[in-house]
């Protein structure tokens, strides 16, 4: 059973206001992280101690042990995966972390993430709605034509009589699914 949704999130750190420095925020950009497996809180605050902007999206979960016992769970959206802000330069301070196995890109370099996916996982709108979902669908493409999301596109799926609008985040293979109203979508046209 979801309870919430929440971002795990290590400090943001001020942008300052230097020329030299609003340039270096500029080349910036998410990148995918690949981690150790149940390490990627750990990782998180690693980056934080290095000045690297990093998040690990996260739901919560309430489980019932054998003993009937309750017990509140934070995980992670995305198992062995968080995100990290940085530029070129920044890389070397992310692939020497402990626990960091790669960036997430081609051969050749890593392969940001776009903004608005990163946005999307880190905004509190239908909070307690986020939860993974590990089996993509074959179903219709839609998007979001109403709302602060409008725009995202994603896969349609029914779960439990609600409708679910699955987001894809490609590059790592991974999903998220939350509630949309029906009034919200559109088919998608490529």
């Amino acid at each position: 059973m979801i309870h919430s949704s929440r971002t795990e999130q290590c400090r943001d750190f001020p942008r300052e206001h230097g020329a030299s420095q609003a340039a270096e925020a500029a080349g910036r950009h998410w990148y995918a992280v690949y981690t150790v497996p149940q390490n990627e809180k750990t990782v998180a605050r690693h980056l934080g101690q290095r000045e690297i902007e990093a998040f690990v999206p996260t739901y919560e979960i309430v489980r019932v042990w054998k003993n009937r016992q309750r017990a509140h769970l934070v995980l992670p959206l995305f198992p062995c995966y968080l995100f990290a802000r940085i530029n070129h330069r920044e890389r070397g301070k992310v692939l020497g972390s402990p626990g960091v196995l790669r960036i997430v890109g081609s051969r050749r370099e890593p392969v940001p993430v776009p903004d608005e996916t990163i946005e999307f996982l880190r905004s509190d709108l239908n909070a307690g709605k986020f939860e993974p979902y590990r089996e993509l669908v074959v179903g219709e493409r839609v998007r979001i034509k109403t709302g602060s999301l409008q725009g995202l596109e994603g896969t349609l799926v029914r779960k439990s009589n609600h409708l679910r609008f699955v987001v894809s985040v490609a590059m790592i293979n991974q999903h998220a699914a939350i509630e949309v109203r029906p009034d919200q979508l559109e088919a998608a046209t490529n």
